[in-house]
C-alpha cells in the first residue's frame, strides 16, 4: 500500500461557488482523508491516501469542478503523512494577505427558480432564495473572507433547517452566504411615497402587481439598488416615467418573462442568447422587431431594444403574475448614481415613483446592471457591473499596488495587488455632485476591502478632470506619487491587456473626446505604442469647434466646424442642414466666433466627424443623449441594402506624422446628396470609408498587430467592416473590458505600472 499526503494550494473563483463541497464530496468518494479550508489566497487542501485514489482526486479536481470556479494558480506538493482519520472542512482562515477573489452577483439558478414555483417546497415564493451557485455576492460582502459573519446577512439569524442546510457538505446551500428562508430571512414590504407601509411579504408581491397592471411606477429594491418598474407596452406609462425620470429619449431596458418572450419583440440569434441566459445575465442590446405593441417610446427612433430576463426571485415571482414586458430602469434621476439604501430611495424617487417595493436585507455597495451587445460575433461589454464586476484580469507578472483613477465619462476606478487588475463597477460620468460623491465611496471600498494600500496613483493628462484634480490632490496629501497618462494611450493599453499582448501595436484609438499631448482636443488617432510610451503615427485632419464640450450636445457645431474648413464663411450663406438650424442670431455669433477665433476649439475627434455626418444628413441637429447622432447614423447605413464596394476619396500627408485630409470626403458626400443619392448610401459608404481610412495606415505602418479601442468601436458596422476589410494581420477589439472610457482605469493600471 502506497500513502501520500498532498498540499494543494488552488488561487481564483473558489470562494462561494460550492467548491468546499464539491472537493468534500469527491475526497469522501475516493477515500481520502485531510482537509479543505478558505484562506485569504483561495483554498487550501491537503489529501492523503492510495496514490492511484489521488491521481483520480485531481483529475476530478481540473475537469469536474463547478460551473462558476476558475483557477489561476493550482499548486501541488508532496508533504509528510498526518494519519488523518477523516476528511473535514475546516473553518476558514483569516490572517496574511487577501488576494481571493471576490464574485459578482449571480442570477437565480435554475434550481431556485424551480423552488420558488414549487408549492410543496419551504421556499415557495420567497423572493430571496438562493444557493452557492447564485445569488448576492459583491452587493452584500464586507469583508475578505467571504462568509456570512463578512456580510450584510450576519443580522439574520439562520432557522434550524437553514442551519443544517449551510453546515450540510453535501448540501447545495452549503456555505451559501446568503442562505435564508421565509422564517429567519429577509422580507419584502410595499410603502407608498412618503414611506407609508401598505403591506409585507407575499401580499407586498401581489400589492406591486396589481399597481403594475393599473400602470403604476414602481421602485424596486434589487441586488445592488433601485430600479424603477412600469408597463412596457403602454405609452402612458413610459412617457410618466421619462418625464419624471428626466430621461428624454435615451432608451430604456425592458424585462421580459423569458427567451421566448423577448422573441416575439425581438431577434435573438443563438450567441445572444446564450448571453442572455449566463450567470451574467446582462442587458442585451438586440434588434427589435417592427409593429409590436412595445411602447415607441421604450426606445425612440431606434431598431434596437435593450432586453433582459428576470435574474432574481423577486423578478421571477414579479414577471410571472403578468402578461406584460416591464421597463426595468436604474432608479435615479438621469446621471446620477443609482439609490440603494431605503431612506435614501424614498428621498431621491419620491417624486418618480408612486409606489415603493423594499426589503430589510442591506446592500452594501450600489451596482447597476450590466449592458452587453454582440460584435462581430463576440460580446462586448459596454457597461461592466452587476455579474462582472469586481472579477480581476489576471496577470503573468505581480504589479505594484496602483490606483487608477479612471476618466471623466463612464469613469470607473481600478487597483492592481500582486498580479490581478481588478475593476470597479461602472461609476458614470463625474458631472455631478452625487456622482463624485460616490466615485470617491468607491475608492474608500476597495481599500477596505480589498486591504489596498496605493503605492502609486494613474489619473488622466486631462487638467480639468475631477478624477484629475482629485489624483492631484490625494497625491500631495497622502505623499503618493502620481503618474498622469494620456486618455488615448490608456484605451489601446486596456484592449492589449485583455488580448494579452505586450509588443508594440498600432492602435486605432477612436472617440468623442480625450486630452492630447499638444493641449488639444483628440479623437480620431492611430498610435504606434505599447506600455511604456506612444508615437502619434496618424490622425484626422484638425477642425474648430465652437464652444468645446457644447458641441457633444449639439452635432451641428461638429458639421459647421467641418463645414468652415472647407468653404470658410460662405457656409452661413448656404441651406446645408446644420446651418439651416441656426437662428439669425445665432448664425451671427457662429460667424464672428470663427472670423475671431474666439471660443474654437481644434480637434481630430473621430466621434465629432459622424455627428458632422449626422448633422449634415439632417438626422440630427441636437441630442439628448451620448452618441445618439452617432448611432442614428450607423442605424440608416444599416438599412442600406446595396451591394457597396467604392468609398469616398481622402489623401493621407505626410508632416510630423500622417494626417488624414477628409476634405475630399465630405465633398463626396456633399455631391451625393446634391444627386439624391438615398442617405442610407451615404451613410453605409462613410462607414466602409473609414474602414478604408484604418486599412490604408495599417498598410503604411507596416507589421503590426492592430489594436482597436475607444468608444466608437461600439459601432457594430464599422467594426465588422474592419475585420472584413484588413487581412492578412491580427486585429483584436474588446469583450470583457468595455472599447469605452469604461476600460480607460485599466489601460492607466499597466502604463503605470511601466512607468515606475
Amino acid at each position: 500500500m502506497s500513502l501520500k499526503r498532498l498540499k494543494i494550494q488552488i488561487q481564483g473563483t473558489v470562494q462561494g461557488v460550492g467548491f468546499r463541497p464539491f472537493v468534500y464530496r469527491i475526497a469522501k468518494e475516493k477515500n481520502l482523508k485531510g482537509f479543505i479550508r478558505n484562506n485569504p489566497e483561495g483554498v487550501l487542501i491537503e489529501v492523503e491516501g492510495e496514490e492511484e485514489d489521488l491521481k483520480s482526486f485531481i483529475s476530478d479536481l481540473k475537469t469536474k469542478k463547478p460551473p462558476l470556479s476558475e483557477y489561476t494558480f493550482f499548486e501541488i506538493k508532496e508533504i509528510n503523512l498526518k494519519n488523518d482519520k477523516d476528511f473535514l472542512i475546516l473553518k476558514s482562515e483569516e490572517k496574511g494577505e487577501k488576494i481571493a477573489l471576490i464574485l459578482p452577483d449571480i442570477a437565480t439558478c435554475d434550481e431556485c427558480v424551480k423552488e420558488i414555483f414549487d408549492s410543496e417546497n419551504r421556499r415557495f415564493n420567497y423572493p430571496f432564495t438562493n444557493c452557492t451557485n447564485c445569488g448576492p455576492r459583491f452587493s452584500i460582502i464586507q469583508n475578505i473572507p467571504y462568509d456570512r459573519k463578512n456580510t450584510t446577512m450576519k443580522i439574520f439569524k439562520m432557522c434550524p433547517e437553514c442551519k443544517e442546510e449551510y453546515e450540510n457538505p453535501l448540501e447545495r446551500r452549503f456555505h451559501a452566504q446568503p442562505n435564508a428562508c421565509p422564517v429567519c430571512g429577509p422580507y419584502v414590504y410595499l410603502t407608498d411615497s412618503e414611506g407609508k407601509l401598505i403591506c409585507k411579504r407575499k401580499s407586498a408581491i401581489e400589492k406591486t402587481v396589481q399597481f403594475l397592471k393599473e400602470g403604476k411606477i414602481i421602485a424596486l429594491k434589487g441586488i445592488g439598488g433601485f430600479q424603477l418598474l412600469t408597463n412596457a407596452l403602454s405609452d402612458k406609462c413610459v412617457l410618466e416615467l421619462r418625464k419624471r425620470k428626466k430621461r428624454d429619449e435615451k432608451p430604456f431596458a425592458i424585462m421580459f418573462k423569458n427567451i421566448e418572450h423577448i422573441k416575439k419583440y425581438a431577434f435573438i440569434s443563438e450567441i445572444e442568447e446564450k448571453v442572455l441566459l449566463s450567470p451574467q445575465a446582462p442587458i442585451l442590446i438586440v434588434k427589435a422587431k417592427r409593429n409590436t405593441d412595445l411602447s415607441k417610446y421604450c426606445a425612440p427612433d431606434n431598431p434596437y431594444i435593450g432586453v433582459m430576463i428576470p435574474y432574481t426571485p423577486l423578478h421571477h415571482l414579479i414577471m410571472s403574475k403578468i402578461d406584460f414586458p416591464l421597463i426595468c430602469t436604474s432608479g435615479n434621476l438621469t446621471e446620477e448614481p443609482i439609490a440603494f439604501k431605503n431612506e435614501e430611495a424614498l428621498s431621491r424617487l419620491k417624486n418618480i415613483a408612486d409606489y415603493f417595493l423594499m426589503n430589510n436585507r442591506p446592500i452594501e455597495r450600489y451596482i447597476d446592471d450590466s449592458v452587453v451587445k454582440i460584435i462581430n460575433e463576440k460580446p462586448v461589454i459596454t457597461r461592466r457591473a452587476r455579474g462582472y464586476a469586481p472579477m480581476p484580469f489576471i496577470l503573468k507578472k505581480t504589479l505594484p499596488q496602483i490606483l487608477a483613477l479612471g476618466p471623466y465619462l463612464k469613469n470607473t476606478i481600478a487597483i492592481s495587488k500582486f498580479n490581478r487588475i481588478i475593476v470597479s463597477q461602472h461609476i458614470g460620468d463625474l458631472d455631478n455632485e452625487k456622482s463624485f460623491n460616490a466615485f470617491k465611496k468607491v475608492i474608500e471600498d476597495f481599500k477596505k476591502l480589498f486591504e489596498f494600500k496605493p503605492e502609486l496613483i494613474v489619473c488622466d493628462a486631462h487638467p480639468e478632470y475631477l478624477s484629475t484634480k482629485y489624483g492631484e490632490e490625494i497625491s500631495k496629501k497622502e505623499n503618493i506619487p502620481l503618474i498622469k497618462v494620456f486618455h488615448h494611450h490608456a484605451h489601446i493599453a486596456s484592449c492589449m491587456i485583455e488580448n494579452k499582448t505586450e509588443e508594440k501595436v498600432l492602435g486605432v484609438s477612436w472617440d468623442g473626446t480625450g486630452y492630447g499631448r499638444d493641449g488639444k482636443i483628440w479623437g480620431g488617432e492611430f498610435l504606434i505604442c505599447d506600455f511604456k510610451d506612444f508615437e502619434r503615427f496618424a490622425t484626422f485632419r484638425e477642425f474648430g469647434l465652437l464652444g468645446g464640450d457644447r458641441a457633444i450636445k449639439e452635432p451641428r457645431r461638429s458639421a459647421i466646424g467641418v463645414l468652415y474648413e472647407i468653404f470658410g464663411e460662405d457656409i452661413f450663406d448656404t441651406d446645408f442642414e446644420p446651418v439651416r438650424s441656426l437662428s439669425e442670431n445665432e448664425k451671427k455669433i457662429f460667424k464672428s466666433a470663427y472670423r475671431k477665433n474666439l471660443s474654437i476649439f481644434r480637434t481630430t475627434s473621430a466621434g465629432r466627424l459622424f455627428d458632422a455626418v449626422s448633422s449634415i444628413l439632417g438626422l440630427r441637429q441636437k441630442i439628448t443623449y451620448e452618441g445618439q447622432s452617432a448611432m442614428m447614423l450607423e442605424w440608416l447605413a444599416e438599412n442600406y441594402k446595396g451591394n457597396l464596394n467604392s468609398f469616398y476619396d481622402f489623401e493621407i500627408k505626410k508632416y510630423e506624422y500622417y494626417v488624414i485630409d477628409w476634405i475630399l470626403l465630405f465633398k463626396g458626400i456633399i455631391d451625393d446628396l446634391k444627386n439624391k443619392k438615398e442617405k442610407s448610401f451615404i451613410a453605409y459608404k462613410f462607414h466602409l470609408t473609414l474602414s478604408e481610412i484604418i486599412k490604408k495606415i495599417s498598410e503604411i505602418a507596416g507589421n503590426y498587430k492592430i489594436i482597436l479601442s475607444g468608444g466608437v468601436f461600439q459601432n457594430k458596422l464599422l467594426t465588422e467592416l474592419v475585420f472584413r476589410k484588413i487581412k492578412g494581420k491580427k486585429v483584436y477589439m474588446h469583450s470583457r473590458i468595455p472599447p469605452n472610457d469604461g476600460g480607460i482605469s485599466v489601460g492607466q493600471i499597466i502604463i503605470g505600472a511601466n512607468l515606475i
